[in-house]
Order: structure tokens, then sequence, then C-alpha cells
């Protein structure tokens, strides 16, 4: 039989027992315990006003600025409508709804660890990161497909997300039924209409955004040249470069998709229209100062032109018509740009960057350089040949 395993509220009561027991001296009952008869005499009186043999509570009275039960309830009332978002949200959020008097993050976040909101493994994924953003508002816009999921009708939802690269405005997030370009220009036409043209578009390589042949431009490109856009790639294999609609992606998933279940195609559109007002309007967002991205967003001065107008190239380019091939012929030779271009009239001037050879202009953009002596195209990069139009 193992031996008892003996506590110090054990030896407490025992040591009471002892004394009412009457024989021996408290004295010497306290000399075998080890302890003064101050200290015993304290543990009789307790045991007769009925108290314990435990220790008491060394917790105050009265805490100073201890945070009201109400305060309290309106934090995790909070983090319950919005379970993703951390103690600089919560905090930011009800300022913005007028309250006063709030306790600081760190008591926020010992409210939600203290009733369970926060797991380690959470604590461990907030890590701060450098941000790198542009200066001005439509500057940049980024858009992407996040991953497609299944609706409980059995069909498939494609969310095309569509972000401002300075303020995080959420200027999209539209429920597709595929990613194919005639649902993407769709919305793009409505975006153009609501918020004006931004200066440049980021988007990954797939389709429709670029060409599945790294030797081609993709019909997407043509129609963003033809508005004054700039197509812009990310690296490929690198999806870091649209680190902010990965990052938008991530809290679409969190916030909305895995706390509700989307019925069909109507009730996640009806879902992405007030995940988008939240995130822009209510939200606080930490790369803003924990303002809100309405705050800091506002349309493009450029308009959507009611036609696509007639370019006119300045004096020195040679122009040449694309053929249905995607072929274009100068100094007798013919080059390959891209089918897409079929019908297109592009020019070709003499290159200021790479002596001895030509840029390849469409619009007020050049989309490739070629070298006449080794009869090859040396780049394939769309950048502006001139500044952008002024946006602010």
């Amino acid at each position: 039989m193992p031996w008892e395993t003996r506590t110090v509220t054990m030896n407490r009561k025992e040591f009471v027992e002892e004394v009412q027991a009457g024989e021996k001296s408290k004295s010497q009952i306290c000399r075998e315990y080890g302890i003064s008869r101050v200290t015993g005499e304290k543990w009789i009186k307790r045991s007769e006003s009925g108290e314990g043999y435990e220790d008491r509570s060394r917790a105050p009275f009265h805490t100073a600025n201890k945070t009201s039960p109400e305060k309290e309830a309106k934090v995790l009332a909070v983090r319950g409508t919005h379970p993703a978002w951390g103690p600089r949200k919560i905090r930011q959020f009800l300022i913005n709804k007028g309250e006063t008097d709030l306790p600081a993050n760190s008591t926020i976040c010992n409210i939600l660890r203290r009733n369970g909101c926060i797991s380690e493994e959470a604590s461990r994924a907030a890590t701060p990161y450098k941000r790198f953003q542009k200066e001005h508002c439509n500057e940049m816009w980024q858009t992407d497909f996040k991953g497609h999921f299944a609706m409980k009708d059995g069909n498939r939802c494609h969310p095309l997300t569509v972000l401002d690269d300075c303020t995080r405005f959420s200027l999209c997030v539209d429920a597709k039924e595929n990613e194919q370009r005639t649902g993407v220009v769709q919305s793009f036409e409505r975006l153009f209409a609501e918020y004006g043209l931004p200066d440049a578009l980021l988007c990954d390589h797939g389709n429709p955004w670029g060409s599945s042949q790294t030797t081609a431009y993709s019909v997407f490109e043509v129609w963003l040249m033809e508005r004054d856009i700039l197509p812009i790639h990310g690296r490929i294999r690198h999806p870091q470069t649209q680190g902010k609609e990965e990052r938008f992606h991530r809290t679409l998933n969190v916030e909305l998709l895995k706390l509700k279940e989307i019925e069909n195609m109507e009730h996640a559109q009806k879902c992405f229209d007030e995940f988008r007002y939240c995130y822009n309007h209510e939200r606080p967002h930490e790369a803003l100062n924990l303002g809100v991205p309405a705050l800091f967003y506002h349309p493009s001065r450029r308009t959507v032109p009611d036609r696509i107008q007639h370019w006119e190239y300045d004096d020195g380019c040679v122009l040449r018509k694309v053929k249905s091939t995607g072929y274009l012929t100068f100094m007798g030779q013919g080059y390959y740009i891209s089918e897409s271009f079929g019908g297109q009239t592009l020019a070709v001037r003499s290159s200021s960057s790479v002596e001895g050879c030509y840029d390849i202009l469409f619009r007020g953009f050049r989309v490739a350089q070629l070298n006449p002596y080794e009869r090859v195209l040396i780049s394939r990069r769309i950048s502006r040949a001139a500044a952008p139009p002024e946006n602010e």
C-alpha cells in the first residue's frame, strides 16, 4: 500500500484536532508541527469560526480600474459577431460606435483570453510584417479569384475580388459561376463606371489575366491597354507580390466563409455585399492605423471614355498592322506578337534605352523590343511609353 500523500490542509486539520483533544499542551503540539504559537492560535480560531483550513485569497477586496461587467460584455459581443477580430480592432470598433472609457488593448486581450476566445495557435500567428503600398488611391488595383468553394445547391462559387493597393478599399467581391473573361470584363466595366480608372492593375499570369503562353499577350491585357490601364503581373510562383489580395482572401475566408454556409449564388452575393460593407466601413484595419478603408479611399479622376479613341502615334514611328496569326512585319522580317493583337495597328520606333534596337508600341505602352539584326524579340514586358494621366 503506498504512503499517504500529506497536504498542508491535512496537517492543519490534524493539528487543531490534537489541540482540541487536550492530551498535550499547545506549546508542545506547536513544537511537534514546527509552527509558532501565533500560527497555531490562528488556525484554532479559524476552525472555531467555521472557516476551512485553506489559505485565504490574497486578491484585494476592491480592484482599481477593473473593467465593468457591462464593458466586458460589449467586448465579448463584438468578438462573438466578428470571431477573427483582435483586441485593437475590437477597441477601435467600439470607439467608432461612440463608446468611451474603454479598457486598454492589453486588458481586452486578457478578457478574450480569460473567456477562451484566444488560442495559442492564433497568438503565434498574429505576427506583424513589413508592408509596402502605393502612395495614392487608384494608383494600382489588385485583383484575383479566391479559390472556389461548394455551395449547398451543389454548384461552385468563384469569388472575384478587387482591392485598392493604397487604401485596402474593397472595390469588388463578386460571386461568379466560373473564371472566364466575359464575367470578369462585366465586373470591371461596372467598377470603372462607379470608381473610375486605375493607373495599373496587378494580377497573376493565369487566365483570364495573362496568357497561358509566355510568348503571348491576353485579350484582357489588350482590353486594359485600350483603356489606358497598365497590366502588371506578379512573379510566377511568388504570391507575395499580391500580398494584399492574399491577405484579403484569408480575411474573407476566416470572417465569412468559415462561419456561414452559402446556399446558392444569390445568397453568396448577398453575403459578399454585407462582408464588403463591414470590411470597408466598420472593420478597423491594422495597416491604416486602425482606420477603415472608406475613410481614405476616393474614386479616380480618370473616367471611362464613351468609346475607344483612335490613337495617334508620334512622328518617327513606323506603323504595322498585326495579322490574325499574331505576326507583324518589320524590315522584311516577321515577328510573332500575339493573336490578341490581331487587326490592331502597332508602331515601331528606335529605342532610346537599347542601342540598335526598336520598341514596339501599342497606344501609350511599349509591349516589346526587337533586335532587327538578330531578328528576335528581346523583351515582352509591358510598360508605359509615357507618364500616366494624372489621377490625384
